[in-house]
């Protein structure tokens, strides 16, 4: 397990393979069976799992989903997740690494937030029956003496299109995310830029508007204010580091930018009721 410099245990996707290829990009698992991670960690890789039958609960970045029949899971690089799966559970898993990611990205129509926001996706039998089919041509190509690794990479992005293609109608706020390029642009910079900028401005003058309108658009299509996705990203961090890190709270308040522990103590728990100390246990 490699500690970072963000201080969580992640797995790089090589202790993931049996033989510890180097180089490894991508890697097949069957699910079946009672397996649970208790602590929850991220990986420097994205992972999609695809369940035929399931049953438990798999709870990402601090959401808890409930596992059932004919669903893909998306866990992106950096995300924080644990499980509780029953041993009567059927699922495959592919995990692909850093690099592979990056060009398999594109074949995710939609912005990265968004899936983010919705990793659980139900499936039809047959749109699921799809997927499957994609997965055993995959977990079959691996198998053979000399890996056509170029065809596994296409497959996977062919996966990435259907999971677009299952995501949309889905999920109510899906045009949303995809009528406004700036919503999705103001994410990605949040994302970037979040530890050491908080107010509206810096993003709005990336993006070349006012922080007028920024703000308007933020309230028109997310029903939030601009300000408030900022501090939204601020407590996503706040919450993977206090479980998942071996920092300590004034660690945190420093990485995150605080003036002082009390100020952070006053965020955190504004924002879940609880002190920081309190969500850590």
């Amino acid at each position: 397990m490699a500690y970072h410099t963000d201080h969580f245990p992640i797995l790089g996707i090589q202790e993931f393979s049996e033989n510890q290829l180097k180089g490894c990009n991508l890697l097949f698992n069957e699910l079946s069976g009672a397996r649970s991670i208790d602590d929850p960690h991220k990986h420097d890789f994205f992972i999609i799992n695809l369940f035929e039958h399931g049953v438990g609960s798999h709870t990402i970045d601090f959401t808890e989903y409930q596992v059932k029949d004919y669903q893909i899971h998306l866990v992106f690089p950096d995300q924080v997740h644990q499980w509780v799966i029953e041993k009567e559970t059927i699922g495959y898993q592919l995990m692909i690494s850093r690099d592979w990611f990056e060009s398999f990205l594109p074949s995710l129509r939609f912005s990265a937030s968004y899936y983010q926001n919705h990793p659980v996706i139900n499936l039809s039998k047959d749109v699921f029956e799809n997927f499957l089919y994609e997965f055993q041509a995959i977990q079959k190509e691996l198998s053979t003496e000399k890996v056509f690794w170029e065809l596994i990479q296409k497959r996977s992005e062919l996966i990435g299109l259907l999971v677009s293609k299952s995501v949309e109608g889905a999920f109510k706020d899906f045009e949303v995310y995809n009528s406004n390029p700036i919503i999705s642009k103001f994410l990605h910079l949040i994302d970037e830029h979040f530890k050491t900028e908080r107010s509206v401005s810096f993003y709005a003058d990336k993006l070349n508007i006012s922080a007028n309108y920024l703000n308007i658009v933020c309230k028109k299509n997310l029903n939030a204010s601009a300000s408030s996705l900022i501090q939204d990203r601020i407590l996503l961090e706040a919450k993977r580091l206090l479980k998942v890190s071996e920092m300590s709270v004034k660690d945190i308040v420093y990485d995150l930018g605080f003036y002082d522990h009390a100020s952070f103590s006053k965020f955190f728990k504004a924002q879940t009721g609880m002190t920081p100390s309190q969500f850590k246990e």
